[in-house]
């Protein structure tokens, strides 16, 4: 049987040498406390990222931290609001080109490795606060002036959780920055694949600027092996582009883009469908090279 790697080299001319695992549904809920280590891990990203991810920026990293800490120590671990982290947010403005915005609900693990391989892309991830606070856990306490490393609640218990807090704004500071044409990925496989009570659903699609924003391209995903129950003509996605039509963006909208099912089938070159995109890849490749 062809080989799926090197059909998709011979026709989009990369090697991808990454393992792509299967569209991720989960998001950070807390069990346990305050991630340890939290000050050195936070400090450490903000001198890499200043330092070796965007060099020509210059930020604070020490002010960045005494301030993100005032935000949370000896607040109750579900009285953190957005405006706690107003000087936070103040010490790092960014600013990013157009058309470099990508956007996403439910595709986590494949959306990162999507903005990997073609690095035009750039997600909340990618911006400073997004890099400093990536997958980490926090809540203070309000008897001590200290983080609280034993125990934290999940996003659900409140609408101040410290963290929810950070990343609606930031999420909405991302939002309202994007320009050009911009670029949502969204997973097919599940129900309600748009969520209006999503971080993108609920923040940053109501933060997008239609006077900024010239196209949103949605990209609508399936894992290989299903199930297929979403895409541009049908369940919440139909929703979604009601909703863009009704604040005036122009909108396109592709299913299984050839880009992102590749990345798919990198982590099981063996699929069925992986080995029917390789040999119609073949032939095509056959049919232009005649």
């Amino acid at each position: 049987m062809p080989s799926v790697k090197s059909a998709c080299s011979a026709i989009i001319g990369i090697t991808i040498c990454i393992s792509v695992p299967q569209l991720c549904f989960s998001q950070v809920q807390a069990v346990f406390g305050t991630t340890p280590n939290i000050k050195h891990i936070v400090t450490g990203r903000c001198f890499t990222y200043t330092t070796l991810v965007q060099p020509g920026l210059r930020y604070d990293c020490e002010e960045i931290w005494r301030q993100f800490e005032k935000a949370v120590v000896q607040q109750s671990s579900c009285n953190v609001t957005e405006e706690h982290y107003f000087e936070m947010f103040n010490m790092m403005p960014e600013i990013w080109p157009c058309d470099r915005f990508l956007f996403w609900s439910k595709t986590r693990v494949l959306v990162h490795s999507y903005a990997a391989v073609f690095r035009h892309f750039w997600t909340l991830e990618d911006t400073l606060v997004g890099y400093l606070f990536n997958d980490l856990v926090w809540c203070g306490q309000e008897e001590d002036s200290d983080f609280d490393f034993n125990v934290c609640p999940a996003w659900s218990t409140c609408r101040t959780h410290p963290v929810y807090s950070l990343w609606k704004r930031a999420s909405q500071n991302f939002a309202e920055m994007a320009c050009g044409n911009i670029t949502v990925l969204l997973n097919g496989s599940v129900i309600n694949a748009f969520n209006r009570k999503s971080m993108f659903g609920s923040v940053e699609l109501d933060s997008l600027n239609p006077q900024r924003v010239n196209y949103v391209n949605i990209k609508v995903v399936t894992n290989p092996e299903g199930p297929h129950i979403e895409s541009c003509s049908q369940g919440s996605i139909v929703e979604l582009i009601q909703i863009l039509l009704s604040r005036g963006f122009q909108w396109t909208c592709t299913d299984s883009d050839l880009a992102l099912v590749i990345l798919q089938c990198v982590q099981d070159l063996n699929h069925p469908s992986c080995q029917m995109l390789a040999t119609n890849l073949l032939q095509q490749k056959a049919l232009t090279s005649t």
